[in-house]
């Protein structure tokens, strides 16, 4: 006979205990190197995009409810194990599938070896791997500054944003976010082809980053000592230059890295399917190939404080009576 109270008091404390071993697992083992399952995912979604693309709105609503649907109900039956040794190895098994923190810091650090050793073709080969920027016409510096942006972006989306989602729903909210994030990537771009169909993904994507978005910039105000940086510079740029960046996720999370490190990002950023004028972030100077190692220790150690955060959070937040 199950005892129900026993189980719903190791409920947060499986959850933690497995939110703890999959943080562990990324920062040693990094991702998964073969069958990846964030891969497998993308692979299903491309093949279901092929069948159901369309310049329209409705069809990409579908494809998008049907993609985060279908990881969140896998997560759903996985949370639902009794046993709290199952749970908690199943809860470290999605964590370490989802977090990306390990990754981004050694493509953080491959670039940055790059740019020094002066071999710039190598770092515009790489560049792909982080963002979906145009790296061709691009010098060191202005390498330099796309690969900082988006190791600050994907701090919040691969690391900070999965703990966040981990810790107040489970595996449920692990997967959940993953497929969303994964989405954006794919089809999520204003481009000709993507501006009706991915507009439930990317919209669906802002709405899941809200709040990690904000974890984000705030632990990374509170980390900026360690790179010597100072909290209230970040937290300036933050609350003063953010709300002028076109995304209302990626502002945050940027905007406090600029005051952390003491730079000044943002101006013109060029995609493959157009220019953007981003506005001004942070007050300091425009970044150097330098600059590129401090970023991705800022993003560890931010990464090694939400970690913190969400076991904590998981381990002493409320208990279903």
């Amino acid at each position: 006979m199950i005892d129900k109270g026993r189980h719903r008091r190791d409920v947060p404390l499986a959850r933690a205990a497995g939110l703890a071993l999959g943080a562990l697992a990324d920062a040693v083992l990094g991702d998964p190197h073969r069958g990846h399952p964030v891969a497998a995912f993308g692979s299903v979604a491309a093949a279901l995009e092929r069948r159901w693309w369309a310049d329209r709105r409705g069809p990409g609503v579908a494809y998008a409810a049907v993609l985060v649907g279908g990881a969140v109900g896998v997560g759903v039956l996985a949370e639902r194990a009794r046993h709290p040794a199952a749970r908690t190895l199943l809860t470290a098994a999605a964590t370490w599938t989802v977090l990306g923190g390990t990754s981004l810091a050694a493509e953080g650090t491959a670039m940055a070896a790059s740019l020094q050793a002066g071999d710039v073709d190598a770092v515009r080969a790489r560049l792909p791997h982080l963002c979906g920027r145009d790296p061709s016409a691009l010098d060191p510096d202005g390498l330099a500054r796309a690969a900082l942006e988006s190791i600050a972006e994907n701090t919040a989306d691969a690391v900070v944003a999965p703990l966040v989602w981990g810790a107040v729903a489970g595996i449920p909210g692990l997967l959940g976010h993953r497929a969303v994030n994964t989405l954006d990537a794919m089809v999520g771009h204003r481009s000709a082809r993507y501006e009706r169909f991915g507009w439930a993904s990317a919209r669906a994507d802002d709405v899941a980053g809200v709040v990690p978005a904000r974890v984000s910039a705030l632990v990374t105000a509170a980390c900026a000592p360690l790179v010597g940086g100072r909290p209230s510079d970040a937290w300036r740029a933050w609350r003063r230059d953010a709300p002028a960046h076109p995304s209302p996720n990626a502002g945050p999370v940027e905007a406090s890295f600029a005051g952390a490190l003491g730079l000044r990002l943002g101006g013109r950023t060029v995609y493959p399917y157009g220019v953007q004028d981003r506005p001004v972030l942070g007050d300091g100077r425009t970044p150097e190939v330098a600059d590129l190692p401090r970023a991705v220790r800022l993003s560890r150690a931010v990464g090694l404080a939400t970690a913190l955060i969400a076991v904590g959070v998981s381990a002493w937040g409320p208990r279903s009576r």
